[in-house]
């Protein structure tokens, strides 16, 4: 289980690790790595994600000037391993971005 302190203490580009499907997805979605670090400096985790393979990773609720944005992410002592982000849907989502919807 990680904690947002240790994101926050690598909180830089040059310490992000995008894989070419998270680039991928970022672009197609319009947010950027800048959105990705102001999400991180005021994020908090919301979900864990254990068992994920190569590594751990967790759900990590932040907020741009714009928009609120889910990132997962995993990390090691060096480096934030982006594995995708996303802004959060409505209908998937409570207001609060942090409950998942219970699906029917």
């Amino acid at each position: 289980m990680y904690l947002i302190e240790q994101f926050k203490e690598l909180n830089k580009p040059e310490r992000m690790v995008l894989t070419q499907h998270s680039r991928k997805r970022l672009s197609e979605r319009g947010i950027k790595v800048l959105d990705i670090v102001n999400a991180i400096n005021t994020g908090e985790i919301i979900e864990d994600y254990p068992e994920d393979y190569p590594f751990p990773s967790c759900l990590i609720l932040g907020k741009t000037e714009e928009k609120v944005v889910h990132i997962v992410a995993s990390i090691n002592d060096e480096m934030i391993y982006l594995i995708t982000a996303y802004i959060p849907d409505s209908d998937r989502w409570e207001t609060d971005w942090k409950t998942r919807k219970e699906q029917l």
